[in-house]
């Protein structure tokens, strides 16, 4: 019987503007699920960077925990990325959202020159050097730039964030609905999808493709 390959997903929060897209996660884990994988789900216990109202598109004055709003998606199971063993995990994977540069970086505000958080850039560079593969959906694939440089990826069609990827050393593959970026040399694998003006079956798609993508290059 095959072996069931595990992944560790990676949220920022809960709602596009200042977390993950609830829409990209949660076809992330049924993409997984459908798939034959089975995952885990992990967030920085951090605080959020700003509240956004969604209703009305404004910040609020409220304070939040990445990790606690993480935890609605998560439907209460998510664990604190300090915790993330990269040896129990066949890969690793960031659904986008606003969060993914907010929380998990800070890419919204400084864009080529921004940094990342110590325990999202260390499990990155464990994955790697474990020669196991990352995905990563939508704006999130900004992480991956700022944390190995010279990797291939996508954005869809965003010029000036394919702009900052290749300040910070990595190469942009235009894309349209459905279509990922695979960078074999480090086993990443991207897709755009709301980067593109997508729906939710576009996206589904692409992230589909995205983990159909890792599960062939697990050994």
């Amino acid at each position: 019987m095959e072996k069931s390959r595990k992944f560790a997903v990676v949220l920022s929060g809960c709602g596009v503007f200042d977390g993950s897209e609830i829409h990209e996660a949660v076809m992330t884990l049924y993409a997984i699920v459908k798939n034959g994988g089975s995952y885990d789900i992990f967030a920085p216990d951090i605080r959020q960077h700003h509240v956004i109202d969604h209703f009305k598109h404004q910040e609020s004055n409220e304070i939040r925990n990445v990790l606690a709003e993480s935890a609605r998606i998560a439907r209460g199971k998510t664990k604190p990325l300090s915790q993330f063993d990269a040896g129990k995990y066949d890969g690793l994977i960031f659904p986008g959202g606003m969060g993914a540069v907010k929380n998990l970086s800070d890419f919204a505000f400084k864009k080529s020159n921004c940094s990342v958080n110590k325990d999202v850039e260390h499990a990155i560079n464990e994955m790697v050097r474990m020669k196991k593969p990352i995905g990563a959906c939508c704006i999130a694939p900004v992480i991956i730039a700022r944390v190995l440089g010279n990797v291939k990826v996508t954005v869809g069609n965003d010029m000036s964030t394919a702009k900052a990827l290749e300040e910070m050393g990595a190469t942009h593959q235009i894309t349209s609905f459905g279509q990922v970026a695979v960078d074999e040399r480090l086993k990443i694998v991207t897709t755009s999808a709301y980067m593109l003006d997508a729906d939710i079956a576009q996206i589904a798609c692409g992230i589909e493709n995205v983990i159909t993508g890792m599960m062939q290059m697990m050994d």
